[in-house]
């Protein structure tokens, strides 16, 4: 066989495996599993990726890079349209989740009193745990204070489920930031941690439904 058509078995291969995984799928993914028994090298496997990809440009669909592989996905032109075909609405998140989650995205490693010393409201446990329950954060460790609270950090789930590859392509914070977010003040190191518990979260209420919506969603 040509090696021209031995790329584009190679192509075709790639491209209906990421169709159908369901999931992002990684150069290793690809390697390990559908071409592995073809003499690919990970380098060899990208340049058929990226062959992949241009043949999409222009189109409806595309091949995006996340954070834990290559996924198709509709253009952000035509969702105007593509919203009628699904009568059901999607999942509403309340301003206390976002805003705990950007602080996280942004600020992390982070702890819950940190995050409430920002916010000025303590943060409702359903808050972390719809956002634990959904793969976009977790506890990376333990800040050396008294008490030793857990730090949380974003997860490659959140960077899927947003459409980044990295951190970095993150907006930035200037121009999504609140201005009641002091994000750039730096607090004293355990103050945050030493502040009696704030006033309750307004949106707890919002966040419990928000949390059954996901979990139905799932």
């Amino acid at each position: 066989m040509a090696q021209s058509n031995k790329n584009k078995h190679y192509c075709q291969i790639i491209e209906a495996a990421i169709f159908a995984a369901g999931k992002p799928l990684s150069i290793d993914d690809l390697k390990a599993s559908v071409l592995s028994e073809f003499k690919l090298s990970l380098s060899a496997i990208r340049n058929l990726v990226r062959e992949v990809q241009q043949s999409y440009e222009g189109r409806g669909i595309e091949l995006v890079t996340l954070a834990s592989g290559y996924r198709f996905q509709t253009i952000a032109d035509v969702s105007p349209w593509l919203s009628h075909l699904w009568t059901e609405k999607a999942p509403r998140y309340s301003r206390a989740m976002l805003e705990t989650l950007s602080l996280i995205a942004y600020k992390q490693p982070i702890t819950r009193g940190e995050i409430e010393q920002v916010r000025g409201v303590a943060v409702s446990s359903n808050i972390i745990r719809a956002m634990q329950e959904r793969g976009w954060i977790k506890v990376v460790g333990h800040k050396e204070i008294p008490g030793r609270p857990a730090l949380f950090a974003t997860t490659p789930a959140f960077l899927d489920y947003f459409g980044l590859e990295s951190l970095d392509q993150l907006p930035q914070l200037e121009t999504v930031a609140p201005t009641t977010f002091e994000l750039g003040v730096q607090q004293p190191e355990n103050q945050a941690e030493k502040e009696t518990t704030p006033q309750s979260d307004s949106g707890e209420s919002d966040v419990r439904e928000t949390s059954k919506s996901i979990s139905e969603s799932r």
